[in-house]
């Protein structure tokens, strides 16, 4: 834990010592690494490094898939044998891998997705939308349209009115974060709902006065067909999807993703990646769906931990509640957002997606598998829920070497930062959230959506982006979130956690998160230095030369093939 607070708490310390600490540990390893040759070196390069005491190194020398030196140039070149491979970096930028905290494949049929340009989009631009997607695409083919509040609140957009556009295409209104869709009455039968569906536990078929469906799911309702969805894909179809993710993951320099598996059982994520093969870490977390007799604890328990050399199999997520935006279960046009800032409200009423006595089970069945435990955590009563019953269950003599996670943790308010810490749980924030909301220049919120405060208070902060990957999207929104200015981090404690404090999260920071002796050689080489460009140009950057275990796994094009990038 230390080594996490430092490595925020100190970042303007180690900034003026750098290059100036030069430990026995690494000398002792330096002078190792030199009785055999490296098989890789990267010179003339500003590495950052994610280690307290140097953050920035020129070189590094790779044997195998683990780094084995790490310092300036001359002394790096001076280990080289006539075998190894050099690199001259010719200045640019590298960082430990990014480690993709929170991450979700997708998978599933087949699908035209209507761009509307905007999140919000009203009513009538979504029936345009509509209608152009049916005249030119395959007659059935299922139409997906991303809403807002404007089309979520209006409860006259059901099942009939889409019906009304669409009587034959299946079509799926789906809201930006996806705890909340509209179905006509060919994407109900699409998804196999039929009228009798009984509610799964943590989840809800909508229906009008007289027992109905209206089209609208909620929350493990919509977990739930997605899954079976994606089950009807055949594999072939599945590993072309997959392949082409893990391929623009290592084009970002992506070399870990923690997969938090909605759209597939383990066992099937396991065989898939194992066909493709993936060339990147996958840490594949069971995210099992509900039935209305409870939740499926059993799902993957079966799955072997280590099944390959790139796949592991642990961690159970569940959902603690659902999001600020829709109000988990509220119905329909009853949530609103308040009429001026602080938005607060919308995180502290937030209802649970549970019984309470299912967050004890979710920390009785933790203790039980000895298995990590992730929860979605959006507003303030899920935290408070989830920290008395920790407190019930043994409270820090329990957990506090377990690492529960809460994943987001908009609603952690200041008054919980103490017990958060001593039950060491840790923060798994998606910067995407952090997006400025609200008029323009206005700050959204006193309280909730922390950052900056939670590494004060000594709070691991790890990154995931809970969307299409860009990490450096993320990295600009973490440094200058929209909605509380207050709360920006530095880009380094941004790549930080997006790297050592995600792998502390997944009980790997021993293995990787940092470049130095002895960790796996996980590296990227960046297109441009994201710790000095503008902060628009940071969603710009792509990884030129990407590292997994020493293996390079994505090289771009316009990078040199006679050691130069």
């Amino acid at each position: 834990m230390n080594i996490l607070v430092k490595s925020y708490a100190h970042f303007g310390l180690m900034m003026r010592k750098t290059f100036l600490y030069f430990g026995p540990f690494c000398l002792a390893t330096t002078a190792l690494a030199q009785q055999a040759h490296p098989d890789l070196i990267l010179f003339n390069g500003k590495i950052f490094t994610s280690v307290v005491a140097r953050p920035y190194v020129e070189a590094l020398a790779i044997r195998g898939e683990r780094i084995v030196a790490t310092g300036d140039t001359k002394t790096i070149q001076a280990m080289a044998g006539p075998k190894t491979n050099a690199i001259d970096l010719h200045g640019g930028t590298a960082i430990p891998g990014i480690n993709d905290a929170h991450h979700h494949f997708q998978l599933g049929p087949p699908e035209v997705d209507v761009d509307l340009h905007t999140p919000d989009p009203s009513w009538a631009q979504v029936k345009d939308g509509i209608a152009a997607a049916i005249a030119k695409n395959p007659p059935n083919s299922l139409i997906v349209v991303t809403i807002g509040l404007q089309v979520f609140e209006d409860t006259s957009i059901d099942r009939d009115a889409l019906d009304q556009i669409a009587p034959h295409n299946p079509v799926s209104l789906e809201t930006f974060t996806g705890h909340g869709q509209i179905l006509n009455s060919a994407g109900l039968r699409f998804y196999n709902i039929s009228n009798n569906q009984s509610d799964p536990m943590g989840g809800r078929f909508e229906r009008d006065a007289k027992g109905r469906l209206t089209g609208t799911l909620r929350e493990y309702a919509i977990m739930n067909i997605a899954r079976a969805a994606a089950d009807r894909l055949p594999n072939s179809a599945a590993i072309v999807q997959l392949r082409q993710q893990l391929d623009e993951e290592a084009r970002y320099g992506v070399t870990s993703i923690q997969e938090l598996s909605i759209t597939m059982a383990p066992s099937r994520a396991v065989s898939l990646l194992e066909t493709i093969p993936t060339q990147i870490r996958v840490r594949v977390v069971r995210m099992p769906g509900t039935t209305p007799a409870g939740r499926d604890i059993e799902e993957g328990r079966n799955v072997p931990a280590h099944p390959a050399n790139l796949i592991t199999v642990s961690g159970s997520k569940w959902l603690a509640d659902g999001v600020g935006i829709e109000g988990t279960f509220t119905p329909r046009g009853a949530w609103k957002l308040p009429a001026q800032p602080p938005f607060d409200s919308l995180f502290t009423n937030l209802p649970l997606e549970f019984p309470k006595g299912e967050y004890r089970a979710m920390l009785q069945e933790s203790i039980k598998h000895n298995d990590q435990l992730l929860l979605h955590v959006s507003g303030n009563l899920s935290v408070a829920t989830v920290l008395d019953a920790i407190d019930a269950s043994g409270g820090k003599s329990v957990w506090g070497a377990r690492r529960l996670r809460f994943e987001h943790g908009d609603g952690i308010f200041p008054d919980q930062f103490a017990r958060i810490k001593q039950d060491g749980i840790i923060v798994v924030q998606n910067p995407v959230h952090l997006a400025p909301f609200g008029p323009p220049g206005v700050v959204a919120f006193e309280k909730a959506q922390p950052l900056k405060s939670l590494l004060a208070a000594g709070i691991p902060l790890a990154l995931g982006s809970d969307a299409p990957t860009n990490p450096y999207l993320d990295i600009m929104f973490a440094a200058n979130p929209g909605n509380r200015p207050s709360e920006a981090i530095t880009r380094e404690q941004a790549v930080i956690a997006y790297t050592l404090t995600s792998a502390y999260a997944e009980f790997q920071e021993k293995e990787k998160g940092t470049i130095q002796p002895g960790k796996l050689a996980d590296i990227a080489v960046l297109s441009q230095d994201i710790f000095t460009v503008p902060a628009e140009d940071l969603p710009k950057t792509v990884s030129v030369l990407t590292l997994v275990g020493g293996k390079i796994v994505y090289k771009a094009k316009a990078a040199n093939s006679d050691g130069g990038l």
